[in-house]
C-alpha cells in the first residue's frame, strides 16, 4: 500500500519513537482515575525545575527560549518567520504521555506503575531530558500527599509494524535505563511513518475504539457525535503540523479534496459515548472540565486513501490535549 499513488504521501521524515516508563512506589501513591493529567502535570513542573535558568520568567518574554528545550518541548511555539500557523500561539507538543488505563487508584510500595512517553520527530533527541526528568520527579512525589517512586526502567516500545532498528547496542532485553545502573544506553527503535503504513490494504470498513476522552472541535465547538471526516479534519491538521515543526517536512496534501471524499464515508454503527472529568490547572489555580467522546464505531466506504492518516493517529492521538494521552484511539478491525 505504500506505493501506492491514491494514499495520502507522508515519508520517512516523519519519525516516533515509543518508550515504557515503569515507575516503583517508595510509598502508597494516590492517583486519580484518569492518570495523564498527573503525570504531565508532574512532569512539566519538574522538567522546567531542571532545566529552566530563569526560573520565575515566563517563556514569552525570556531571552533563551529560542534554545530552551524546556520551551520546545512544553510551551512549543511557531518559530517568529514561519509562514505556517504564523496565527497560532502555540503548536503541537512533540510528546504524548499515555497513561495507564488501570482503575487502580492506590499503588503501593512493591507494586508497578507503567506509562508510555512517545516523542515525534526532533524530540527524540531530548529523551535523556525526559529520563532525567521523571527521576527528579521521583524525588519530587506526583498524587495526593506527594508519592515518591524509583525511576525503575525505561524500555524501547514496538507495537508489531515494521521499524528501523537502533536498539542492538541497548541494555540485556532492550533497557535504556534501569535504576541498578542509572546509564543510559542511547539506541532504540526509531518508526517511520512510511513504516507504519506499509502492511495495510485497501479497506472497506474500519472499526475504532476511542480509550481515551477524544476532544475534537469542529465549527468551534466540540465534537459530541464523531463522524469520519471529524477525524480526518483533526488528523490532517494535527499530522501535517507535526510533521512541519518537529520532522521538518511540509507534506503536499489536498486537504480540501481529503475532507471531501471523508464526508461520503458513513458511521455504520455507534456505540460512543461522552466521558466527563475534570483537571487541576496549577498554572492558571483553577478546574479544568476535559472531558470527550470514547467508545466504539464503524466506518465504511471507500476507506484506501485515509489509512495512512488513520495508522498513524493510532500513535500521536488525535484532538486536544494530546500531551495528556487523550485522543487515543486504536484500529479494531479492518474489513477488506
Amino acid at each position: 500500500m505504500a506505493n501506492n499513488q491514491k494514499n495520502v504521501a507522508i515519508g520517512a521524515s516523519f519519525t516516533l519513537s515509543i518508550f515504557q516508563f515503569n515507575l516503583s512506589p517508595l510509598e502508597e501513591i494516590h492517583l486519580p482515575l484518569y492518570k495523564g493529567s498527573t503525570l504531565r502535570g508532574g512532569f512539566g513542573h519538574a522538567f522546567k525545575r531542571v532545566v529552566c535558568i530563569q526560573k520565575r520568567r515566563e517563556c514569552s518574554d525570556c531571552m533563551v527560549k529560542s534554545t530552551c528545550v524546556y520551551s520546545y518541548v512544553f510551551e512549543t511555539s511557531p518559530p517568529e518567520d514561519t509562514e505556517i500557523l504564523r496565527l497560532y500561539k502555540n503548536v503541537p507538543h512533540p510528546f504524548v504521555i499515555e497513561p495507564p488505563l488501570t482503575s487502580q487508584r492506590i499503588f503501593k510500595k512493591g507494586e508497578e506503575i507503567t506509562f508510555n512517553l512517545v516523542l515525534i520527530g526532533k524530540a527524540i533527541r531530548y529523551l535523556p531530558y525526559f529520563i532525567y526528568t521523571f527521576d527528579e520527579l521521583g524525588r519530587i512525589g506526583i498524587g495526593k500527599g506527594k508519592g515518591k517512586f524509583h525511576l525503575k526502567s525505561v524500555t524501547s516500545e514496538i507495537k508489531g509494524h515494521g521499524t528501523e532498528d537502533k536498539s542492538e547496542n541497548a541494555g540485556e532485553n532492550g533497557i535504556i535505563y534501569s535504576v541498578e545502573d542509572k546509564i543510559l544506553h542511547n539506541h532504540f527503535r526509531v518508526i517511520t511513518a512510511k513504516d507504519i503504513f506499509a502492511s495495510n490494504n485497501s479497506p472497506s470498513e474500519i472499526e475504532i475504539e476511542f480509550l481515551t476522552p477524544t476532544r475534537m472541535v469542529f465549527n468551534e465547538r466540540l465534537v459530541a457525535e464523531i463522524e469520519f471526516h471529524h477525524i480526518i479534519r483533526t488528523l490532517l491538521r494535527r499530522i501535517s503540523s507535526l510533521s512541519y515543526f518537529h520532522c521538518g517536512e511540509l507534506l503536499e496534501l489536498d486537504f480540501k479534496k481529503l475532507i471531501e471524499n471523508a464526508e461520503n464515508i458513513q458511521c455504520t454503527d455507534s456505540k460512543l459515548r461522552w466521558y466527563d472529568w475534570e483537571r487541576y490547572s496549577a498554572r492558571q489555580d483553577t478546574r479544568m472540565k476535559m472531558g470527550g467522546v470514547i467508545g466504539r464505531a464503524v466506518f465504511e466506504g471507500d476507506l484506501e486513501e485515509f489509512m495512512p492518516l488513520i495508522a498513524l493517529g493510532e500513535y500521536v492521538h488525535v484532538g486536544k490535549g494530546t500531551s495528556f494521552g487523550l485522543g487515543k484511539y486504536a484500529i479494531l478491525e479492518i474489513k477488506f
